[in-house]
């Protein structure tokens, strides 16, 4: 009789699993977050005419409200403007370009001369490796597996045998 437990068990811990990889994997693959790729260098560009935009209060529309990261990217700033601008610590003169190392995940709101709001936000994450995704998996397939077990239990109960001891469904 342990047996067919443990067996009935291992069977629904298996799919449950599977199930998880399925969901996890699945919606890993549909979000494609920033967040599932390798560091890198970003550009940044602020194009010609950016400062009469902001002196006229419009947003240049080549430049995003904010960006994501992940730890360990280079955000590069390059100036095409006729003027100076300035994001945060980095301070670009006109024609030149400036960089920055992303090493920790925060939410970072920097002062910028070249939005309207003078605000500009940079979201850096953790990178999604195989080992977040492997326990992702594990943690939604382990609890899932189990409960799918227990419930296997009130849908198929053992059946007595003959000796009064419980016995699994005859194959």
């Amino acid at each position: 009789m342990q047996q067919q437990i443990l067996r009935r068990v291992l069977l629904w811990l298996g799919i449950g699993i599977l199930l998880a990889v399925a969901l996890n994997e699945g919606s890993f693959f549909f979000l494609r977050s920033e967040a599932g790729r390798a560091p890198r260098a970003i550009e940044l560009l602020i194009p010609a005419g950016t400062a009469e935009r902001m002196a006229r209060g419009e947003a240049s529309p080549e430049i995003p409200a904010d960006m994501v990261f992940v730890i360990g990217d280079t955000l590069v700033v390059r100036n095409e403007d006729s003027v100076a601008h300035r994001l945060g610590p980095l301070f670009v003169p006109a024609g030149t370009s400036a960089s920055m190392k992303l090493d920790r995940a925060e939410n970072f709101i920097f002062e910028c001369s070249f939005q309207p709001s003078n605000y500009f936000g940079l979201d850096v994450r953790e990178p999604v490796t195989w080992e977040t995704r492997i326990y992702g998996i594990l943690f939604a397939g382990v609890p899932l597996g189990l409960l799918l077990s227990l419930y296997s239990f009130l849908i198929w109960p053992l059946r007595p045998s003959a000796d009064g001891s419980k016995a699994g469904r005859k194959e």
